[in-house]
């Protein structure tokens, strides 16, 4: 039975009252019966020794009365004491009063051999009496002995007073008691014990529920509150959660995060919303038919696209399960190979007759995984003859677009020396009819120069365009980025820009060409260096992300304006005077060689980072 959590704190407290009240009973006890059996061993040594007492002055009296053993004989001594005690009404006084103590079972007098002279139990007198268990062993012993002895059975203790006639050992006085007796003089006071346990017991059950009740009272306000969130109402949250929150205890800031929570929880219902949205948007826009199915093989998710190739819409197959969507006999049952709802990962091609004829189709299956457990799995469908047609066109445009850049590069960058060598020839011309030929030789000169850094752009744009001859190596990234920062390092030191690098060196290694990927680098330390020439703070980051190496360059410097943005990877772009303009469009293009990805964030005044990611080896 579940019980409930008022009821479990009740529970608690009340167990921790009566833990308490039980060890406290427990050690007045202990204190109790501690003091009940010293009070009790003392009081039998006193009874013992008066006894002792009344009976040497018995003989005494006996002595003076004229009274003497007939002979020496023991027999003789044993009578004679045996009567003197007997006539001692001093004596038989003292063992009335013992026998009337209620603590006291028995007191007797013996000889050496056990023999009862004169007892309070008027049958013993004649009779061997036998050995007990001494009283000062039951003092002695531990508190859960003592317990058990007591409310066990009853069991009879004596205390043994030893005494001499003539020198000579004679006999003991014995005082006896009965454990019965020690339990009925104790029993009160544990009777009094319980009932101030069972008043404990009772009292603070009350207390607890009321104050668990009382306790718990914020929680049903909180409880309530999660209640509104959960069933999508985050804004305004009621009069007791306000008073709640107001409070300065932990539970009015527990109901304070809960608010800020459910504000959270509204911004992401909202972008949830609108990421639905999206996605429905970009699923429409899927060439790719997907399907996505859970762990026990049903679709949750088809995108439209996949409509082509299973010839009904995707709302008729949601829920199903995939042998349902792909019964035995389809074209794709076999290509997915599916065993008892089971999808294994594939990648395979298969025909399939669509609205659109005989398609050549693409199919892969990859599985879901979360912390190693399969979630379910993705099917995707590919129409491989609109792909192949979709990248031929792709490919042409590209090399348009590419050659339409190069093109308009080179156009620009030829056009202003020649605008400058028409002047200047205009100029000769003049110069030439009008006879100066300081101005001609300066024009000659200029004309000489412009020409220079028409080839020299040429020559550039010669090598940029030229292909490179990339050669693959195993390459520990850590070790490479080391190697970049020791070349800058002068320039680095020179502009006095402090170095933060992050270089583990349990990042697997990649495929690279060392000396271009270097390069790239390269080219990112330096800029970024020159974007500070007062000095600023230069990173270098390597991590992992996923599949994908990441090299992190940042610096501290002024920033790429938001209208730039779009133009540094471009060719011969700089806004740098006497840049050349190709360092940043040769580090896009060897990332790109790589199989990677670049881009940058940046924030003007604040500085710019660039971020490299490069598939790794494995």
């Amino acid at each position: 039975m579940q019980l409930r959590l008022r009821t479990k704190l009740t529970l608690v407290m009340t167990s921790l009252v009566l833990l308490v009240v039980a060890v406290l009973s427990g050690v007045f006890a202990a204190q109790l019966l501690e003091q009940l059996l010293q009070a009790t061993n003392k009081r039998a040594n006193d009874l013992a020794n008066q006894v002792f007492l009344q009976a040497k002055h018995a003989l005494t009296e006996a002595a003076q009365q004229g009274l003497r053993p007939a002979s020496d004989a023991p027999e003789e001594i044993h009578d004679f004491v045996r009567h003197a005690f007997e006539i001692n009404e001093g004596l038989r006084t003292q063992l009335k009063a013992a026998k009337d103590n209620p603590l006291i079972y028995e007191v007797s007098i013996t000889d050496h051999e056990g023999m009862v002279l004169i007892s309070t139990d008027e049958n013993l007198p004649g009779t061997v009496l036998p050995r007990r268990t001494p009283l000062p062993q039951l003092v002695q012993r531990n508190f859960l002995h003592q317990v058990k002895i007591l409310t066990g059975p009853s069991k009879v203790f004596e205390l043994d007073f030893p005494f001499s006639n003539a020198n000579q050992p004679f006999g003991e006085v014995r005082v006896a008691i009965s454990s019965g007796i020690l339990l009925n003089d104790i029993e009160p006071s544990l009777r009094t014990s319980g009932t101030i346990v069972l008043v404990a017991l009772v009292i603070s059950t009350l207390l607890a529920a009321v104050v668990s009740g009382a306790t718990l009272a914020p929680l049903r306000d909180i409880a309530a509150q999660l209640d509104r969130i959960s069933a999508g109402q985050y804004d305004a949250p009621s009069a007791k959660a306000r008073e709640l929150a107001g409070s300065g205890d932990e539970l009015g800031q527990v109901s304070r995060k809960i608010s800020q929570v459910g504000q959270q929880l509204r911004g992401v219902h909202e972008i949830f919303s609108t990421m639905r949205e999206n996605m429905n948007s970009v699923m429409a826009g899927l060439e790719d038919g997907l399907l996505l199915f859970t762990r026990d093989a049903r679709a949750v998710m088809i995108s439209p696209a996949a409509e082509k190739f299973l010839g009904a819409p995707a709302g008729h197959f949601l829920g199903r399960r995939v042998t349902e969507i792909f019964p035995a006999g389809h074209p794709l049952c076999g290509a997915l190979r599916i065993e008892s709802d089971e999808l294994s990962e594939v990648a395979a091609e298969t025909e399939l007759e669509t609205s659109e004829g005989l398609r050549r189709v693409g199919v892969s299956v990859q599985a879901i995984q979360e912390d190693g457990e399969r979630m379910g799995a993705l099917v995707t469908l590919r129409d491989l003859d609109s792909l192949e047609s979709i990248n031929t066109q792709l490919q042409v445009s590209e090399r348009l677009a590419a050659l339409g850049r190069i093109t308009a590069g080179v156009a620009h960058e030829v056009k202003n020396p020649l605008n400058s060598m028409r002047l200047w020839l205009e100029n000769l011309k003049e110069s030439l009819f009008a006879e100066q030929y300081s101005a001609s030789q300066q024009a000659v000169q200029v004309l000489d120069k412009e020409i220079d850094r028409l080839d020299a752009v040429v020559k550039r744009f010669l090598d940029f365009t030229r292909p490179m001859d990339i050669r693959l190596e195993a390459t520990q990234l850590a070790e490479l980025l080391r190697e970049v920062l020791e070349i800058a390092r002068p320039q680095l030191q020179k502009s006095n820009i402090q170095l933060a690098q992050l270089l583990p060196i349990d990042v697997p290694e990649v495929y690279v060409d060392r000396a271009l990927l270097k390069q790239a680098v390269l080219n990112l330390v330096l800029n970024a260096a020159e974007a500070m020439p007062s000095g600023g703070q230069l990173r270098l980051v390597l991590s992992r992300r996923g599949e994908m190496a990441e090299i992190t360059v940042g610096d501290t410097g002024k920033g790429i304006p938001l209208e730039n943005r779009q133009k540094i990877f471009q060719l011969f772009f700089t806004t740098r005077p006497g840049g050349s303009g190709i360092g940043l469009a040769s580090t896009f293009r060897i990332v790109q060689l790589h199989n990677g990805s670049i881009d940058f964030t940046s924030e003007v005044g604040r500085g710019t980072t660039f971020r490299i990611e490069l598939p790794l080896a494995a």
